[in-house]
C-alpha cells in the first residue's frame, strides 16, 4: 500500500545556502522532500533562502544585535522594540559574548509554530542544527521533533580554544558557543539525524546522545551542478581548496606549509567565500615566500565553483576536522582527485577515491601531491573513482527517503 505525503515543518535559524552549510542542506532537502510528493513548510531565519519551488516559507526576524553598536540597536521605526522580552534578552546575551541567535530562533520558532501548527496539523518538525530550547516547548504539540546535528558544536569549542593564548580570550569563546544548550536540548528530543558514523561517535561522546536514538544520513551533492564541464581544459598544476581560509579546523595553514616541498609549478586556488580578513594567511604567506603561488578567488558563483573544480587537477581538504566535509564530494563529483586528512568524516567520504594523510601533517600533505602530479594515469583513476562513489553514496534523493523513513518511524 503506497504511504500518504507528509507535512514537514523544517526549521533552519540561517536559510540562504551561501550563509553556511545549514543553508544549503535545507535547500537540497526541501526541494526534494517536495519532489517526492510531501508538504514542506520552512521556518527561517536571515540571511533569507532564495524561493524553493513548492516551499512555503515563513520568515523570523532577527536583531542581529550582536553586530550592532551603540544606538545602532535602536530601530528608529520601532525605538522601543528593544524592551520586548525576546530582545531584551537577544541584546544582553550579546553583551556577555553569547552567541544568542539559535536560542532565540528556536523561542520565535515555537511563537510562530503555535498559530501554524493549528492551521497545517504538521506531521514532524525538522529541526536543522539550531537544537534549541524552543524545540523542547514543541513537543507540545504532540508530534515528533527531529533534528539533525551534522556535528556538534563542542568540536569547534576545542579547537578554537587550542588556537587561543589569552584566559581572557578562552573565557569569551566558552561563553560564544551554546554547547551546554545543545547538549541539554538534544537529548531530549525523539531523533537525532547525522551526516556520518564520526559525527554520530561524537554527539555520543559530547552530548550524550545514545547511538540507538541517532540514524546516519550521508548528505547528497547535486550532480547536474557538480560535474566535469565539457570543453575545460586542467591547468597542469593546479590545486584547489574550498573553505574558510582563517577557520583553523579547515587546516588551511598546513596546505600553505606544505607549499614549499611541492613542485615548483604547482599553484593553489583558494576559494574562500570572501573571507573578512587574513590575517594569519597573510604573516604565514609572508614567511613561507609563497607570492605568487597562492591565487584567493573571493565570492564566487557555484558556476565559478565547478569551473574552477573543472581546471583543477587536485582538490586538498587538509581539515582538522569535518563533520562531512562537502568540498571533498563536491569535488569527486567532478571527477577530481582528492587529497585529504583523516580529521573527523572525510576518511568515509573520500573511501577509495582519493589519498588520506594525517591531520597536521603538512609532509605527508606536500608527498602525496608530488605523488600524484607524478603519476596522471593514478590521478584519472581516482577521478572516476570518485564520481561513482558520489553516484553510490551521496544523492539527495535517497537522503530524502532515508530521512523521511525516520519520520514514519515516530509518526
Amino acid at each position: 500500500m503506497k504511504e500518504r505525503p507528509l507535512r514537514i515543518c523544517l526549521l533552519c535559524y540561517r536559510g540562504n545556502p551561501y550563509s553556511g552549510g545549514q543553508g544549503i542542506y535545507l535547500k537540497y532537502i526541501a526541494d526534494e522532500m517536495v519532489r517526492q510528493g510531501h508538504e514542506v513548510h520552512a521556518i527561517v531565519g536571515p540571511p533569507y533562502p532564495f524561493p524553493m519551488k513548492g516551499v512555503i516559507l515563513h520568515t523570523i526576524h532577527n536583531n542581529q544585535y550582536f553586530v550592532r553598536k551603540k544606538l545602532d540597536i535602536i530601530e528608529p521605526e520601532d525605538p522601543f522594540a528593544i524592551l520586548r522580552p525576546l530582545n531584551f534578552y537577544e541584546y544582553l546575551a550579546s553583551r556577555t559574548g553569547a552567541f544568542s541567535e539559535i536560542s532565540t530562533f528556536g523561542w520565535r520558532a515555537y511563537i510562530l509554530l503555535r498559530k501554524l501548527h493549528e492551521r497545517h496539523r504538521f506531521d514532524v518538525i525538522h529541526d536543522n542544527q539550531s537544537v534549541g530550547y524552543g524545540l523542547l516547548m514543541m513537543k507540545s504539540f504532540g508530534i515528533p521533533v527531529i533534528a539533525t546535528i551534522h556535528h556538534p558544536l563542542s568540536i569547534d569549542l576545542v579547537n578554537v580554544l587550542e588556537r587561543t593564548q589569552k584566559f581572557k580570550n578562552k573565557l569569551k569563546t566558552v561563553m560564544f558557543y551554546p554547547t551546554l544548550m545543545q547538549s541539554i536540548v538534544s537529548k531530549r528530543l525523539d531523533h537525532i539525524i547525522t551526516v556520518s558514523e564520526d559525527s554520530k561517535r561524537a554527539i555520543n561522546r559530547d552530548f550524550g546522545v545514545p547511538l540507538e536514538q541517532q540514524t546516519v544520513v550521508y548528505n547528497g551533492i547535486d550532480r547536474n551542478v557538480f560535474r566535469p564541464l565539457p570543453g575545460i581544459k586542467k591547468k597542469k598544476g593546479k590545486i584547489i581548496f574550498v573553505g574558510n581560509i582563517e577557520d583553523g579546523k579547515k587546516g588551511f595553514a598546513y596546505l600553505l606549509k606544505a607549499m614549499p616541498r611541492i613542485a615548483k609549478s604547482a599553484t593553489v586556488t583558494a576559494v574562500d567565500g570572501g573571507a573578512p580578513h587574513r590575517k594569519v594567511t597573510d604573516r604565514l604567506m609572508s614567511t613561507l615566500g609563497l607570492g605568487g603561488r597562492v591565487d584567493f578567488t573571493g565570492k564566487t558563483s557555484t558556476e565559478e565553483l565547478v569551473r574552477h573544480y573543472s581546471e583543477a587537477e587536485l582538490a586538498i581538504v587538509p581539515s582538522v576536522y569535518e563533520g562531512f566535509g562537502l568540498p571533498a564530494a563536491e569535488a569527486m563529483s567532478c571527477s577530481v582527485p582528492v587529497i585529504s586528512s583523516d580529521g573527523g568524516a572525510l576518511p568515509e567520504v573520500v573511501g577509495d577515491a582519493g589519498v588520506v594523510v594525517p591531520a597536521r601533517d603538512h609532509e605527508a600533505i606536500a608527498d602525496a601531491v608530488n605523488g600524484l602530479l607524478a603519476d596522471p594515469k593514478r590521478m584519472r583513476e581516482l577521478g572516476r573513482a570518485g564520481i561513482e562513489r558520489v553516484k553510490e553514496h551521496f544523492n539527495w534523493e535517497k537522503a530524502v527517503r532515508e530521512i523521511v523513513g525516520v519520520y514514519r518511524r515516530y509518526i
